[in-house]
């Protein structure tokens, strides 16, 4: 009999198999056929029209399988983001590698020093932004907060530039980590991709080594709007990474189920991807979908459920069935405040997110559904990363692993407190920073501090004291100048 013993067990989680993916697929191209989508630019529409897709109604566009098929064969299966004026890729999206970060553009934000939710400042996207750059298991940041008084200076046009480019020049200052972005249209692309271009050396070299990635959408349903399209096209266009992901709401903007939900989501994926390689055959494309559903006893679009994750699941498995680096979800809550429910849901999410291997895992601090950032939920959120990490290691089943010599030499009744291997092993287990083992009495002996206190103390501890590498005087200059 072939010996199949293979060294390492690792923890993992299948859903579909690849009969049942294949039918997803084969139900989101018949979306594209029948149905169709709406395409609200003139560029794209012309590239559709001219490789074969059928245009009626001017704006309706009915896709056919091949076309589909077609450009799943031209995008990349690894995307690589790189830190700040290097080469190194420090995010690579490829196979089951996971990298965390957080999300973007909350208009909340919650102060770990006050507990009180208001609306975001400058001051908290950069005191986010250091607490981010200081967590080692955090791979790239994004804007996390809407700056309040950027927002009132950029309306009365004393602000110097749209917030959006402002927003980034912020990130770039304040991390070396890959810059996942957001901004509202072209102009802002061009510019926000002039600013990374002057510390990665220019827009070749940013081309080869991306230190960022455009997030953006399409309409639900089945919808490409004109500004997004131009985003789209733009990033296609300049071969830098995008993930143009659409958030079908199950029950309001998409079917109540998750199968429909995931066909209609899936078919919205496919027909941006089209798009995006008529436009730059080969150009990084990242595959993903916030499908939701919509809580009908209060409206709201629900993160903390099971279906959400179960969606997760869907999403990934679709992604790897592809062969795309593929977009997630993980630290995110429905809670107010950083509480119980927060803790559980956090764990949720980051346990999925590892189990079914998506690259590039946003939301980290995210409360109220989306709306209000936390450096607490993020930094709490850091620590369930590195103990889930530890269990997604698995058990080593080696010799050293299984020792045998090690139980020889002890024997009965021995221990092994003292033995050579303990001692070349025991720092293989994972030991918190944040949570607490102590007993009782030394509990209360150090304070009897409950993990929010201590989580409250740590955070403040890395806003007040984390600086990153700074960028040169001449490079902050150039990208004044851009904004």
């Amino acid at each position: 009999m072939k010996d199949t013993f293979t060294p390492l067990a690792l923890p993992h989680l299948q859903m579909f198999d690849r009969a049942q993916c294949e039918r997803i697929h084969l139900a989101s191209l018949e979306i594209l056929r029948r149905t169709g989508v709406r395409v609200y630019e003139d560029e794209a529409l012309a590239l559709l029209k001219e490789a074969g897709a059928y245009v009626s109604d001017d704006t309706l566009v009915k896709i056919p399988a091949w076309l589909v098929e077609w450009a799943l064969r031209q995008a990349p299966s690894r995307v690589g983001l790189c830190a700040r004026g290097t080469d190194q890729v420090v995010v690579p999206l490829e196979g089951r590698q996971v990298s965390f970060g957080p999300g973007s553009d909350c208009p909340h934000y919650l102060d770990p020093r006050t507990g009180q939710r208001r609306p975001f400042t400058t001051r908290d996207v950069i005191d986010c932004v250091h607490v981010v750059d200081a967590l080692p298991q955090l791979g790239f940041v994004m804007s996390m907060g809407i700056p309040s008084d950027l927002m009132e200076e950029t309306e009365t046009g004393e602000g110097g530039g749209n917030v959006y480019r402002q927003q980034f020049a912020l990130m770039l200052e304040h991390t070396t980590k890959p810059i996942v972005f957001v901004c509202d249209d072209r102009a802002d692309c061009e510019a926000i991709a002039a600013m990374a271009a002057v510390p990665a050396g220019g827009m070749e070299s940013l081309r080869l080594n991306p230190t960022l990635l455009l997030y953006s959408e399409p309409t639900t349903p089945l919808q490409h709007s004109r500004t997004a399209t131009e985003k789209l096209l733009y990033m296609a266009g300049q071969r830098l990474p995008i993930v143009h992901s659409p958030a079908p709401m199950m029950g309001g903007t998409a079917p109540v189920t998750l199968a429909g939900g995931l066909a209609l989501g899936n078919a919205e994926v496919l027909s941006s991807l089209v798009i995006h390689q008529l436009k730059g055959a080969g150009a990084p494309f990242v595959y993903g979908t916030g499908l939701h559903h919509m809580d009908m006893r209060t409206t709201i679009s629900v993160y903390g459920a099971p279906e959400f994750q179960l969606a997760r699941v869907g999403v990934a498995a679709m992604g790897q069935f592809y062969g795309l680096p593929t977009w997630g979800y993980a630290g995110h809550s429905d809670s107010n405040v950083m509480d119980e429910q927060a803790a559980a849901d956090a764990v949720f999410s980051v346990m999925v997110a590892l189990l079914t291997g998506a690259n590039l895992v946003h939301d980290v601090g995210y409360l109220e559904a989306g709306l209000t950032t936390s450096p607490e939920m993020i930094v709490f959120t850091g620590e369930v990363i590195d103990m889930m990490r530890r269990f997604m290691a698995g058990i080593e089943l080696d010799p050293e692993a299984m020792a045998l010599e090690a139980i020889h030499r002890v024997g009965p009744g021995g221990d092994f407190l003292t033995d050579d291997h303990t001692m070349a092993h025991f720092r293989d287990l994972w030991q918190p920073t944040l949570f607490d083992r102590q007993r009782a009495n030394d509990w209360r002996a150090s304070g009897s501090k409950r993990l929010g206190d201590r989580l409250r103390e740590k955070t403040i501890a890395i806003i007040e004291s984390h600086r990153p590498d700074p960028l040169p005087d001449s490079v902050r200059e150039e990208i004044r100048q851009i904004i």
